[in-house]
């Protein structure tokens, strides 16, 4: 199945969050496909949003969020994980979607309910960050079988330094399944 096309990355963010669940994310790793399905994201809104990484300006860390939508976002956090995103929106917009969660599909077997074991399951760490998702290594695509979810909207996690931005309902998840990072 071919990548999702720009423009459905070039869009609402939260339009582009809700969305995205339901759909496959594939990465392949020394010639083997690992595959998910996306069951939990988070959305960031861009400079104003007091969660984003934009918030404090353009930065090295977060340079790809200011690029043009459906490239990958990739950071290491509390030295020792990885966090993947997809930038949403315009250029030079600085919003993006956290992938939180998957559904294992095909060639996982660790744990993927957390958005740093996600990472690590599917072998995406640095190397991937800035990432065009329309390419053949890392990309999001349409499943091959489509299915109707019932989306809960809930604030996001780890967050509480945002202020009012933290109580927000900006992460989605499919209700009932049984690898969402927290319900």
């Amino acid at each position: 199945m071919p990548p999702l096309p720009r423009a459905f990355y070039d869009r609402d963010t939260i339009t582009v969050a809700r969305e995205l669940l339901g759909k496959t994310l594939i990465h392949t790793v020394n010639g083997v496909p690992r595959q998910g399905k996306i069951v939990e994201t988070e959305a960031y809104l861009g400079p104003h949003d007091k969660a984003a990484h934009s918030a404090r300006g353009r930065t090295p860390r977060n340079e790809v969020m200011f690029g043009p939508p459906g490239h990958a976002y990739v950071y290491f956090i509390y030295g020792m994980y990885f966090c993947f995103n997809v930038v949403t929106e315009r250029e030079g917009h600085a919003s993006a979607v956290l992938i939180r969660a998957i559904e294992p599909l095909a060639g996982i077997t660790d744990r993927t309910c957390g958005p740093g074991l996600l990472c690590r399951a599917l072998g995406i760490g640095k190397q991937q960050n800035g990432l065009d998702l329309l390419g053949n290594e890392l990309f999001i695509t349409e499943p091959a079988k489509i299915e109707h979810h019932v989306i809960v909207k809930r604030p996001r996690i780890g967050v509480d330094y945002a202020g009012l931005w933290a109580r927000r309902l900006l992460r989605f998840y499919i209700k009932g399944n049984a690898f969402v990072s927290k319900r």
